[in-house]
């Protein structure tokens, strides 16, 4: 489990084929302190397993199944990448509980730089706006954000600077494909009041 505060910003340093996916390669610092074969971590909030570790950098694998839900697959050699450890234990949940579990990608529609900080608005699939709510949560590439405009299947969220210095959002342009993460809350409630229609038909 994540918080979507983001440590730093690695490098992808190779990318690798492997049959239906790709070995992602990425360069870190901060991260690199505690990582370990077999460690989670999430790459533009998508959780993935370190396979390989050296004085370089980290290697992960990724499938088909991700490349389809995610923007990894479009990433090439020398991208920025958010990257977060999971939450410890004892640690405080200054974010909120991301999972590490992408539902769908979504497309810049508009970065809009404002006097302090930046307003970018996202399009998504019509079938996921049944999670989302005005001043809600959502995971962008594994950035905790809070919806500040949402219009169908539109929504809006405002970037501080430090936000935006140390994601990689400063480096995004319209067009371009995020990763999003939903509220798990939501999809629970949905579950359980889905449950309660079927038992009582």
């Amino acid at each position: 489990m994540f918080t979507g505060l983001v440590e730093e910003m690695g490098t992808l340093i190779n990318k690798i084929p492997t049959g239906d996916g790709y070995r992602l390669v990425v360069a870190g610092k901060v991260v690199m302190e505690d990582l370990e074969i077999g460690s989670s971590i999430a790459v533009n909030g998508c959780c993935l397993t370190v396979v390989e570790k050296d004085s370089s950098g980290f290697s992960l694998d990724t499938i088909e199944e991700t490349l389809k839900k995610t923007n990894l697959g479009k990433l090439e050699i020398g991208d920025k990448v958010n990257l977060e450890r999971p939450l410890k234990a004892d640690a405080r949940l200054g974010g909120h509980f991301v999972l590490g579990h992408i539902d769908t990608t979504g497309e810049i529609l508009s970065i809009n730089e404002l006097s302090n900080s930046h307003f970018v608005r996202i399009k998504f699939p019509k079938a996921f706006t049944k999670y989302l709510i005005y001043v809600g949560s959502v995971a962008i590439d594994g950035v905790s954000m809070t919806i500040a405009e949402l219009q169908g299947n539109v929504f809006g969220v405002g970037v501080i600077p430090h936000t935006w210095q140390v994601t990689v959002f400063s480096k995004k342009k319209v067009g371009d494909t995020v990763n999003l993460e939903f509220d798990v809350l939501g999809k629970y409630v949905e579950r359980i009041m889905q449950s309660k229609t079927d038992s009582a038909e």
